[in-house]
């Protein structure tokens, strides 16, 4: 490694407070880039999932660590958190580097970067150059080999690994050449998911996603947006590796749509004789891509332990699914509920509403379409208005009405109240207990309106079909005995050396 650091590196998991459960899928793409880290300097985790007072756990771990670098992952609704951890670090150890990675920084990044091809200083410019102040790297795209420049000792403000054309951004053969996610840098046994009553992790075979929905961040980040995959090889690898070493039975294959890959049916085939050749059962849970959807992969799949699908359908409604560029019809999507249905596959489908052109009429025509497809179980939000996505990207600041946002599609239009995301989480995923917000209306719908209809469809939907809500969970707690610093537990802390 070139302008390398030799002292301690901890990466900081942040807390996803938005979520009902957060000790569910543990963050990947972090532990991809510390598992790179390991090999050359001393690395710590820090896992602040579903720990409630994270403050008082960052506080104890920087005050008596001899820890120089701290690298955090962020998604947007995480940034409120992280705000309030780089405050604490900056406060307990005010010479320690603070490095930014993740979604967050990636989408503005991406964002900023359209502003200045059009000649405009825009929301976006405005609150990346908000991040560079508060922190003293941004790693926008890949960071497994944009790491090294990060933690060297030659300080780079911004490292751009959102550029195809850089040393930094991931080719498919390196993705099979680095390591896998440095699991064993977090407690695995505090993560609890199954499938079908077997424990299950999660792992990522591919990254991007090539279609382009107006809704989904990062439509223009390469890093988001190109598709590269692992070898079935590599992926078949990791599965196993995972099977033998914790012990698990069930998978979940968090890519954002399994069945780009053409070779699916392949991949499926190589897990069905790894099974075979080991004498277990595997439970598979899975994104699919509905348009793409064949009676061959459903039949690949099931055979290969798949009972579970999710997709992401939107929209019952073909005027909304239009307006979002989703690029299947409601009969496209109609038939790839059938075709799970006829191989014996459950479907969650994730649906969600406040588009451009939603009305009192395209939400019901998504409340028909959901009790005549019958699906398992299912997930209705209101859309986020994320940075990366064309809804904020190509969006215009409203003529009259300060810290509004405009966005059009085919005469119709989306309005969005402006967000500090440092900030405001509750814009994300509600609690169905404590209710949902809307910082979005269309031209028909007010947002306390749309909020209304989303309450409607989930409890209508779920008692008709016979689905019951998804529980909520407790959240952790750190407690050290009076006031005196104590030994972090490994739920929260995995210490790592070289």
């Amino acid at each position: 490694m070139t302008n390398e650091t030799t002292g301690r590196v901890c990466f900081i998991i942040p807390p996803s407070v938005f979520l009902l459960d957060e000790r569910v899928f543990m963050t990947l793409g972090v532990l991809k880039v510390a598992a790179v880290v390991e090999k050359l300097t001393p690395v710590d985790v820090l896992d602040l999932s579903g720990v409630e007072n994270y403050e008082e756990v960052v506080r104890d771990y920087v005050a008596s660590a001899d820890t120089e670098v701290f690298g955090i992952t962020a998604t947007t609704p995480q940034m409120p958190a992280v705000s309030r951890i780089v405050e604490v670090i900056r406060t307990t150890h005010p010479s320690g580097r603070v490095i930014l990675g993740g979604p967050h920084g990636t989408l503005l990044h991406a964002a900023r970067r359209l502003e200045c091809k059009k000649g405009v200083m825009g929301r976006a410019s405005r609150s990346f150059s908000e991040l560079e102040e508060m922190f003293d790297v941004i790693v926008a795209g890949d960071g497994e080999i944009a790491i090294h420049q990060a933690i060297g000792h030659n300080l780079h403000r911004v490292i751009d690994a959102d550029d195809p054309k850089t040393e930094f951004f991931l080719k498919d053969e390196q993705l099979d050449e680095l390591p896998w996610p440095a699991r064993h840098l977090v407690e695995v046994d505090s993560y609890h998911y199954s499938i079908e009553g077997k424990r299950a992790l999660s792992l990522i075979t591919q990254l991007g996603c090539p279609f382009n929905c107006g809704f989904c961040g990062g439509r223009n980040s390469p890093f988001l947006r190109r598709v590269r995959m692992r070898s079935i090889g590599n992926v078949l690898g990791e599965v196993e590796h995972l099977h033998r070493k914790y012990g698990v039975d069930g998978f979940m294959f968090y890519d954002d749509e399994l069945n780009v890959n053409r070779a699916i049916v392949q991949m499926m085939h190589g897990l069905e004789e790894m099974q075979d050749r080991l004498g277990v059962e595997f439970q598979l849970r899975g994104f699919i891509k509905a348009q793409l959807f064949t009676d061959e992969q459903a039949e690949a799949m099931y055979n290969a332990g798949f009972r579970w699908i999710l997709v992401g359908f939107e929209s019952g409604s073909p005027r909304i699914l239009w307006n979002i560029n989703k690029r299947a019809t409601r009969e496209e999507n109609s038939r790839c509920m059938e075709i799970a249905k006829r191989h014996g596959l459950k479907v969650k489908t994730l649906m969600s509403i406040g588009h451009p052109g939603e009305s009192e009429e395209t939400v019901m025509d998504t409340h028909r379409w959901l009790l005549e497809v019958e699906p398992e179980d299912f997930d209705v939000t209101i859309i986020t208005v994320y940075p990366g996505s064309p809804y904020y990207d190509e969006a215009v600041s409203h003529p009259s009405l300060p810290g509004v946002w405009v966005y059009t599609y085919g005469g119709d239009n989306l309005y969005s109240v402006e967000v500090d995301y440092r900030l405001t989480a509750e814009y994300y995923k509600g609690d169905p207990n404590e209710g949902y917000q809307a910082f979005v209306y269309t031209d028909l719908l007010s947002s306390e309106r749309i909020v209304e209809l989303r309450d409607f469809v989930e409890r209508d939907v779920r008692k008709r079909l016979g689905i019951p809500f998804n529980p909520s969970a407790l959240a952790l707690r750190y407690e050290h005995s009076m006031g005196q610093s104590g030994v972090l537990p490994a739920y929260i802390l995995r210490k790592g050396g070289v």
